[in-house]
């Protein structure tokens, strides 16, 4: 059987396919014209964020069995065309968590101490150092919109630093939530009562446009935004006139509506906003950790049908 790699993997999972005896393709970068040929005769694809994997890609594929994403994130995978298809859609949750929730807190120091502006200042001959008056994390409130694994560990980080951390989660009850780290809230009040709140949501019907110009007019005033989930969870426009407004005190985002973010957006213009172009994930850690993890899940479906982290099921 064939395993196709469309995306950028770890060289320690190409290993693992080749010892558990599959033929390895690794063709990152493919146009959707040089991927419908690709996937002739692939049993099992690998991808990641770029490859996009909708019903022209399925109708394409005369083998495969099942789409492996090492990451969490799905929102490039068409999951009822492949359920349709009798394909698997398998996720490598929990591999990542941890690169996702330390960027989080390190936007949130960031952000608090202008560390962003400060450095560049300095790159361009300035002292800012009155102009750069900033604030500590230590007894500030830290509001997590999403208490999965990644927010689970960002509680913990915040506890660390003497913050107050509050959560909501509307698949969780009170007691799961207290048990990850964090005092539950309704959505609405976490808004009200955070100095900080940091998103952690799949992006979902329900999720996109989230924080739009009616919510973020619910967080407390001089409050701060972190979105390290998924680019247009947050209305970016509705953001930047809030920034703008001086509503919020700043704002700090990996991920974007369009990505890569255009030149020409007004958040790279903002002084109180610190963009990284969707880094949750990139560690050297998480990268073998995802890599190893899609690896021997592919395998094990592929060998004895069984399917850990399926989000769907093909036989229904």
């Amino acid at each position: 059987m064939k395993i196709l790699i469309s995306d950028p993997l770890h060289e320690k999972g190409v290993e693992i396919f080749k010892e558990q005896g599959f033929e390895v393709e690794v063709n990152t970068g493919l146009s959707p014209e040089e991927l419908y040929k690709a996937i002739k005769g692939v049993s099992g694809l690998v991808i990641r964020s770029a490859t996009k994997v909708d019903q022209a890609l399925l109708g394409a594929a005369d083998e495969l069995k099942v789409v492996g994403r090492a990451g969490t994130g799905l929102d490039n995978v068409d999951i009822p065309a492949a359920t349709e298809a009798g394909v698997v859609v398998m996720n490598t949750p929990g591999q990542n968590s941890n690169a996702a929730a330390e960027l989080a807190m390190g936007h949130m120091f960031a952000l608090s101490r202008h560390i962003a502006r400060g450095h560049r200042g300095l790159k361009e001959g300035k002292w800012e150092k009155k102009q750069l008056r900033g604030r500590e994390l230590k007894g500030k409130t830290l509001g997590i919109v999403g208490m999965g694994n990644i927010g689970r560990i960002l509680a913990e980080l915040g506890a660390g630093v003497k913050m107050k951390v509050i959560g909501f989660d509307p698949f969780l009850d009170d007691a799961d939530i207290k048990a990850r780290g964090a005092e539950p809230k309704s959505f609405e009040d976490l808004l009200a009562e955070a100095d900080y709140v940091s998103v952690h949501v799949p992006k979902t019907t329900e999720t996109a446009g989230l924080f739009n110009a009616a919510n973020i007019a619910k967080m407390k005033d001089g409050a701060y935004l972190i979105n390290c989930a998924r680019g247009g969870i947050v209305d970016e426009a509705a953001l930047c006139d809030a920034l703008a407004e001086g509503k919020l005190a700043g704002a700090a985002l990996d991920v974007f509506e369009v990505e890569p973010l255009p030149a020409d957006s007004r958040l790279i213009y903002a002084d109180d906003v610190t963009c990284t172009p969707h880094l949750g994930a990139n560690t050297f850690e998480a990268q073998e950790n995802v890599a190893v993890a899609v690896a021997n899940q592919m395998s094990k479906y592929l060998k004895t049908g069984e399917a850990e982290f399926a989000v769907n099921d093909p036989k229904k």
